[in-house]
């Protein structure tokens, strides 16, 4: 059986500068090819943040740590997945779905199928400055087992 990391982030895990600090709780679990490389990155960015660095600093270094090669890029069959009610994206948004997350170097959303009518695949749109795509795949569970809500 291969080891999970559990990641608990909070605001500076979105990227994006459209939630408040602290308005995020996610519990993310990685298998073992996201340990490697993805966790790297909230590694990072949740040192720089204890540190009171600014988000618009935390971006740029995290941006300027992969041109000097200090970060490796997604793993292949690296994948997250957040199934916990526990999790919310901000006091507007509440919970979302229980889903799987794929990251893979930068590409097209249509290389996945992403946001196509019928398709369970879902692009994350943020910007993030790591050189990665997130594809997102909602399931019907929640880790307690008990079915999720279709929204």
């Amino acid at each position: 059986m291969s080891a999970v990391w559990k990641s608990t982030q909070r605001g500076w895990a979105a990227a994006s500068g459209r939630l408040p600090p602290n308005y995020v709780l996610r519990s993310v679990c990685y298998n073992p090819a996201a340990s490697v490389s993805i966790l790297a990155y909230t590694l990072r960015r949740t040192k720089l943040a204890l540190a009171g660095d600014s988000k618009a600093r935390i971006l740029d270094d995290v941006r300027a740590a992969f041109g000097r090669n200090e970060l490796p890029l997604p793993e292949p069959g690296a994948m997250s997945f957040m199934m916990s009610k526990d999790g919310y994206l901000s006091d507007a948004d509440d919970h979302w779905h229980p889903h799987l997350m794929f990251h893979v170097p930068k590409v097209a959303g249509a290389s996945w199928g992403a946001n196509l009518p019928g398709s369970p695949v879902v692009l994350d749109d943020r910007e993030v400055p790591e050189p990665q795509t997130i594809f997102m795949v909602p399931v019907s569970r929640w880790s307690d087992g008990t079915t999720a809500a279709t929204h």
